[in-house]
């Protein structure tokens, strides 16, 4: 009767969740690396609805960034006590969006269909910038906690509902500042829900993360006249070299298969070549290109580094150039959290009894923002049910997916975490 109870009150409650993401999308959180004001307004609006709605124990972790007219970026952490203190439930959501694009000069912005914010409902569906990515999260999050307590159903466990700035930008200013400066918000046995990911059919539990290493190369010849190929040494040709053994050698050494991930293997892909020369009879005398590589944990990606370069020296000996390679990003893999963690067993019985259906561990080849809660040996799960619109133009979420979201949270807060 509890979860019947709990539906009945979020589907009465729809319009109110549609109000409450036309509330969020109204206030663009902008970090100032995108040209905005950071995420203060949002966070203020938050935090006001919260409080009239009884969810009023609420701390702030602001990081200082003098950049922003507040000289910080909110984080703030609710806390809903259940009849367990711990460890707790988290769910973790950011405030911040991504721009909606380019402005025209009528005022309309490319490839929109409506103003990106305003929420714009078209039946099932509200498009605006950041319903999707992560504004369906905090309504869900929200709202599932708003179904308890003003149905009286008891929370099994304490809950905290986090609710971060900056993850659009590299999360300095949100969880990787509260994990840096504030790490006791996280409890050792914490089974945190990070709804930043997923699937229309809400089967995909991402649990794991392959290394992303992005490499460029800096090939260093001699320009020339295209008549007199002798006197010069044509970095163009030694590139496209290198790029095929690079690709031949990384993807035929690096070749095992993990099914836990999609796809279950490392990928190497020759991704930006920069300009060289302007004009056709010159020969080049330095090339740039990049390599976008994301690789299995089972890799020491020291070796593929190495690798790298002995394909490097070799390309240079036989055509005389000078390679430099340079890495651009490195981010390696945190261990997974486990398939049998409770996390994952108890929030996949919470969406099978939902959804009806059986959701499925699997990993990724991005990074996500769960990546640094498991670097600290946290247990986190990235789930929730998108159409996969995230930082498009008409990005939309679904009405239906909200309220079924909100109904999974809502079951496994009811559930006790300290027994499992």
């Amino acid at each position: 009767m509890s979860s019947e109870t709990v539906r009945e009150w979020l589907e009465t409650h729809a319009d109110e969740m549609v109000e409450f993401q036309t509330g969020l999308s109204a206030r663009p959180a902008l970090s100032p690396d995108n040209n905005g004001q950071g995420e203060w307004e949002k966070a203020r609006f938050i935090e006001e609805y919260l409080r009239r709605h009884g969810l009023d124990h609420i701390g702030h972790f602001d990081c200082p960034d003098d950049r922003v007219p507040e000289g910080s970026r909110p984080n703030l952490v609710v806390t809903i006590a259940g009849e367990r203190p711990s460890p707790v439930y988290v769910v973790l959501c950011h405030m911040d969006v991504v721009p909606p694009g380019e402005r025209l000069p009528d005022g309309s912005w490319r490839d929109w269909d409506s103003d990106p914010y305003t929420v714009h409902r078209i039946g099932d569906f509200l498009v605006a910038r950041g319903v999707e990515d992560d504004q369906q999260a905090i309504v869900s999050s929200v709202f599932a906690a708003r179904a308890l307590l003003e149905t009286g159903v008891q929370l099994g466990q304490t809950v905290k509902l986090i609710m971060v700035s900056d993850e659009e930008t590299g999360s300095f200013f949100g969880l990787r500042y509260l994990l840096r400066k504030h790490r006791d918000i996280f409890g050792p046995g914490d089974a945190i829900l990070v709804p930043d990911g997923g699937s229309a059919d809400s089967t995909m539990m991402e649990i794991a993360e392959k290394t992303v290493l992005w490499l460029e190369f800096t090939v260093r010849g001699k320009q020339g006249h295209t008549s007199l190929p002798g006197l010069a040494i044509n970095t163009a040709r030694a590139a496209a070299r290198l790029t095929y053994l690079l690709d031949k050698e990384l993807n035929e050494r690096f070749d095992k298969v993990d099914h836990l991930y999609e796809p279950p293997y490392s990928t190497f892909e020759p991704t930006l070549h920069a300009a060289n020369v302007p004009n056709v009879n010159t020969i080049p005398g330095e090339d740039v290109f990049c390599f976008d590589c994301r690789i299995l944990p089972c890799y020491n990606v020291d070796i593929v580094l190495s690798l790298a370069r002995a394909q490097c020296a070799y390309v240079d000996e036989k055509t005389g150039t000078t390679t430099e390679m340079r890495i651009r990003m490195r981010d390696d893999a945190p261990p997974p959290t486990s398939p049998d963690a409770p996390v994952v067993r108890i929030l996949a019985d919470a969406a099978r009894k939902v959804y009806g259906v059986d959701p499925v561990p699997r990993g990724k080849g991005a990074v996500t923002v769960a990546g640094p809660l498991r670097k600290a040996g946290l247990d986190a799960v990235v789930w929730m049910t998108c159409l996969g619109t995230v930082h498009q133009a008409n990005e939309k979420c679904s009405i239906r997916h909200m309220i079924g979201d909100a109904r999974v949270f809502a079951e496994v807060f009811r559930t006790p975490l300290a027994d499992d």
